[in-house]
């Protein structure tokens, strides 16, 4: 199958390692084109929808999902894809829900609302995406006035890499939060790829 009509997903670069392992466990690393767009977006949320139009635009008319949640878009990427209305988004309001399930991470939020989230990804990359890239490095002083609400940081992981649970547990001692850990898997993931998606790409 050639690049051209290739199903395309345009993913968030935070997703690189999940979303293939979720590809390549359904046979489909060869038959879907992925593009990941930089994942400090995250910390620059108003630079995904702009990012995003470009590879829209340039797609032709082959199937597309969005690898994103909402994001922090704060509904500007939902009012972009009424414009695509053949593009998908995995649902929620960000890769935390996703990944755990929207029942189940309310039940983390409604029971303690003060929680810091990670994923495997951000666990890993703590120190460039969190840390420098809220300027801590050079203002350690403004990490109480960030995080001074938070309780507790919780790590929500895809795998079962005791790395990432150390590298999370190190987090959590550099904001002063309590550290709790919840594995949640793949699976949240999986279910977003449309099952009509997933077909088309066969």
């Amino acid at each position: 199958m050639s690049d051209d009509c290739r199903p395309l997903i345009i993913a968030c670069g935070a997703l690189v390692s999940e979303l293939r392992a979720v590809l390549g466990r359904n046979g489909l690393n060869d038959v879907i084109e992925v593009r990941y767009l930089p994942a400090n977006l995250h910390n620059r949320p108003e630079g995904i929808v702009p990012a995003l139009r470009e590879h829209l635009d340039g797609r032709g008319e082959r199937p597309t999902m969005v690898g994103y949640a909402d994001c922090g878009t704060g509904g500007a990427l939902d009012a972009l894809l009424r414009e695509y209305p053949d593009v998908t988004r995995i649902p929620g309001a960000h890769c935390y829900e996703f990944f755990a399930g929207g029942e189940f991470f309310a039940h983390l939020h409604d029971e303690q609302p003060g929680t810091f989230y990670l994923t495997d990804f951000l666990a890993k990359h703590f120190d460039a995406l969190v840390w420098q890239g809220l300027g801590l490095d050079r203002h350690p002083e403004l990490r109480d006035m960030y995080f001074g609400a938070y309780t507790r940081l919780m790590l929500l992981s895809q795998t079962s890499d005791p790395a990432v649970e150390v590298a999370g547990r190190q987090a959590a001692e550099r904001l002063g939060l309590a550290f709790e850990h919840r594995h949640v898997g793949l699976n949240g993931l999986e279910a977003a790829i449309p099952v009509s998606f997933r077909a088309g790409a066969r």
